[in-house]
């Protein structure tokens, strides 16, 4: 049976309490268990959130023979917990998907906040484009969570004076593009939850129709004496969202805002990372989010979540059902976060950044409990396995791994499956 958002006719669609309480870990949907690469290319750095610079169509560029991926970054001596208070960003390149050269800072000065968190960016026939979070205020004296949409043009992109790597720098111009508007995408000051969204700007442009958008995270406004999730004013607090805007005249660096895509009112807060696959005239939107973020009643995990439609504005019906599709085993629920889809030919590659392992726990607040030492040790601050799943309609299996950090191009081949353990809460299984 199909399992159908709610749309009323409109935008957006609702993932509901009744599709979100059939979540559950199974054989499908369990990523096998995670231990450290023999060796770390990211080795000096912690590195997290971290996307492929793309071209229009979706497609991973390739620019004189390397790909190149932007990472929230931080030294590596750093407390893990502490990074996203002085998050910046990186890139790297690499002319296999396998072996990364670190190329520094992406900005030279200039970004807006004082620490700049996910987004994307696209080679666009020689011009670079960044879209990112803008944490906080440049230069304030206490860290703020004031989060804005931003834009930087102007980046230039050429192989380094000694041959081997790539170069990005130049003049750029930053802006802030967008901004919650209290309608559509809740304020910080209308906010009643714990964790407050405005972020994470994903570019999509749709091969069907051409019109070009930003995706993003955000809350939708659900004031006061609301009768939304029954008037159940702690359930109200889960209000995460897809926010939309799209660009009138074709200029990247000014946007206008949409109604969201899909909303969470009362499943869940947090819709990280939003972004859209393309596929044999289908629309895969997926989502990260944690545990915690779901609302009470709810069983969820830090994992994938998707969604699928015919058309871009839906509406939208939960992958698998539910929206799982994948997640960490019950043994080790936090080992990755953070997860990026891509298809290769008939393949959804999926890659992550290598997070908490060695530990089981309700949430991640014991990590604090720590030892110093046990806190940088158990973070892998590199990126994870590269996930290799089946889609079929609304169905999906994983079907095993590549190897750490490993982002290849629609053209190379993948190799041969590898068998692995996928344990779930219960049973295991070999495939």
């Amino acid at each position: 049976m199909t399992n159908q958002f709610s749309h009323g006719g409109g935008r957006p669609s609702a993932w509901t309490r009744s599709q979100a309480a059939g979540l559950e870990r199974t054989d499908r949907t369990v990523a096998p268990i995670i231990y450290p690469a023999p060796s770390d290319p990211f080795d000096g750095w912690h590195i997290w959130d971290t996307w492929p610079v793309r071209t229009r169509d979706g497609t991973i560029a390739e620019i004189d023979g390397y790909r190149v991926i932007v990472s929230l970054t931080t030294e590596d001596t750093l407390l893990p917990g502490k990074r996203h208070d002085l998050a910046e960003l990186h890139y790297f390149y690499s002319p296999d998907g396998r072996r990364w050269g670190h190329g520094g800072p992406l900005f030279d000065g200039g970004a807006f906040g004082s620490r700049q968190w996910a987004g994307s960016a696209l080679y666009d026939d020689g011009d670079l484009y960044v879209f990112y979070t803008a944490s906080g205020s440049r230069g304030e004296s206490e860290l703020t969570y004031t989060q804005r949409i931003a834009g930087a043009e102007g980046g230039r992109v050429s192989v380094s004076p000694d041959g081997e790597g790539i170069t990005i720098d130049g003049d750029w111009r930053h802006e802030v593009l967008l901004e919650p508007d209290g309608r559509f995408y809740e304020r910080e000051g209308q906010s009643r939850g714990m964790i407050y969204t405005f972020r994470d700007p994903w570019f999509f442009e749709d091969p069907e129709t051409g019109e070009t958008t930003l995706l993003f995270e955000a809350n939708t406004p659900v004031p006061e004496g609301s009768d939304r999730c029954d008037g159940d004013p702690v359930q109200q607090e889960f209000n995460g969202s897809v926010g939309m805007a799209i660009t009138e005249s074709g200029d990247l660096m000014d946007w206008e805002l949409r109604e969201p895509l899909v909303d969470a009112v009362c499943v869940n807060q947090e819709l990280e990372r939003p972004h859209v696959a393309h596929k044999n005239g289908s629309y895969y939107l997926f989502v990260s989010s944690h545990r915690h973020t779901f609302a009470p009643g709810i069983e969820g995990f830090d994992g994938l979540y998707g969604f699928v439609a015919d058309d871009l504005y839906g509406p939208y019906r939960p992958l698998n059902g539910h929206g799982l599709v994948a997640t960490n085993p019950a043994n080790a629920p936090f080992q990755a976060y953070s997860w990026i889809g891509y298809f290769h030919r008939d393949e959804l590659l999926v890659t992550s950044f290598f997070n908490y392992y060695d530990y089981v726990g309700e949430s991640l607040d014991g990590i604090a409990q720590l030892p110093e030492s046990e806190q940088l040790r158990r973070f892998g601050g590199t990126l994870a396995p590269t996930l290799r799943i089946r889609l079929d309609g609304d169905r999906t299996r994983i079907l095993g791994t590549l190897d750490h950090g490993h982002l290849p191009l629609p053209s190379e081949p993948l190799p041969e499956l590898r068998s692995f353990e996928g344990r779930t809460a219960g049973y295991t299984n070999t495939y």
